[in-house]
């Protein structure tokens, strides 16, 4: 099997967060994830607003491992373009509409999307996807 993950999930593996442990056994139990290139540049700003020094460091090199396996969706034109159709239809923000995108080229509907961000959860939801986390 193979998960979407968005950066709100990410996130949740190297900040201490209501919902860590359960994002970690979700992310555990798959062995394949993928997201879409946006998320590097997401996760990296959300580590640096609240993380410094050591710790910052350390969510930096964890993400950077798990980076480098996780599946990459890149943002074509394609992709972009599917992204504001999604936007236009939904109302969704703009990388959540890139996120939509990107795991509907992926195959969304038959692959769970992980996700801690409330709106984003209730537009894959609204879209018919299976939906984890939020």
């Amino acid at each position: 099997m193979s998960l979407y993950v968005d950066a709100s999930a990410f996130v949740k593996l190297y900040v201490e967060e209501a919902e860590s442990g359960e994002c970690e056994d979700i992310l555990s139990g798959d062995p394949t994830w993928l997201t879409a290139g946006h998320t590097l540049v997401e996760v990296r700003r959300a580590l640096v607003r609240a993380l410094s020094g050591r710790e910052l460091a350390q969510a930096r090199e964890r993400f950077g491992g798990h980076w480098r396996w996780t599946n990459v969706l890149q943002l074509d034109d394609v992709t972009c373009q599917l992204g504001a159709e999604i936007a236009e239809a939904t109302g969704v923000r703009t990388l959540d509409a890139l996120h939509l995108a990107a795991a509907r080229r992926a195959g969304a509907g038959s692959l769970p999307f992980l996700t801690y961000d409330l709106r984003l959860a209730q537009a894959a939801r609204g879209i018919g996807w299976t939906v984890l986390g939020a």
